[in-house]
């Protein structure tokens, strides 16, 4: 387990998946994302894939390939290639396991920066192979809610959405047999085009991914409480909310995400899958979100 900290906040995130597991507020001795042990995780990462590919496989150049749920960053070591008391860079470099479910030579970097007001978090991907190089992103964290110290409940939360002009539209979800989208969009429930009430009902359906991709930044608040969580998201072209749909458990997941799970059918050709994105060869994209409290 790696450890930063600066006046304000003390992280940890292991090594393994790069994940982080805990964020604390050194002056309120509190801690803002989930590690309860009905869902075990915390804040994975979600690379190469987004969700779970058809029949749990995809196509390059018409050869199947075996994918797992969000694909495999989330099980492989992490290594430690720059640390300060406030900062510290992961990498992950293919290998051999790598390669049998994913055809590509690349480096995975992922920075954690403490801020005054909360956590920067950069990812940048290079494609080291000799061809282009599809892939997706995204980010999964689980934050406490209520937040910690709060009197209120789940449903006395809402997000507000900065950035979309028009009414938020998500992907329609048919989970059976695992969620996947129909291809079709719908209509979130909003107040003022801008905010959403947060409620269990929200989530029959199970993961709510906004389609709009002007949103550049998601408030958890509540009116009962002076506490609230931001994340800023210019460079994820979409977000996705989720909770346990069959559990009321006290957590929301505000999932940057560039990149999509497939639509139900069958394998899907990544050169051609919405919502993928592609480097070229010796080419390099980076992404980058922060997390702020108040």
């Amino acid at each position: 387990m790696i450890t930063i900290e600066n006046n304000y906040y003390r992280i940890n995130i292991d090594e393994k998946g790069s994940q982080l597991t805990n964020i604390l507020n050194k002056k309120t001795n509190s801690e803002y994302l989930w590690n309860g042990q009905e869902w075990s995780k915390h804040a994975p990462l979600l690379f190469p894939a987004i969700g779970r590919s058809n029949k749990d496989s995809y196509l390059i150049d018409d050869q199947p390939f075996d994918m797992p749920q969000h694909g495999f960053a989330a099980d492989e070591e992490f290594e430690v290639i720059q640390k300060s008391d406030t900062a510290v860079t992961f990498e992950l470099k293919s290998n051999a396991t790598t390669k049998l479910m994913y055809p590509f030579d690349f480096s995975l970097k992922i920075k954690y920066q403490l801020l005054s007001t909360g956590l920067s978090i950069s990812f940048k991907v290079t494609n080291l192979s000799s061809k282009t190089m599809p892939f997706a992103l995204g980010s999964h964290p689980a934050f406490n809610v209520p937040l910690v110290g709060g009197k209120d409940s789940f449903d006395d939360y809402y997000l507000e959405f900065t950035g979309n002009q028009d009414k938020l539209q998500v992907y329609e979800i048919v989970m059976k047999p695992f969620p996947y989208r129909t291809g079709k969009l719908e209509l979130l429930p909003t107040e003022h085009k801008h905010q959403v009430k947060l409620s269990r009902g929200l989530f029959s359906k199970g993961l709510r991914i906004i389609a709009n991709q002007d949103v550049r930044e998601v408030k958890l608040a509540s009116n009962k409480s002076n506490q609230s969580i931001s994340l800023k998201l210019k460079d994820f072209r979409n977000v996705c909310l989720w909770t346990k749909e069959d559990q009321p458990l006290p957590f929301l997941c505000i999932e940057p995400f560039n990149g999509l799970p497939d639509i139900t059918g069958e394998p899907i050709d990544w050169m051609k899958k919405d919502g993928n994105l592609f480097l070229k060869p010796a080419q390099s994209k980076l992404m980058q979100y922060e997390i702020l409290f108040d």
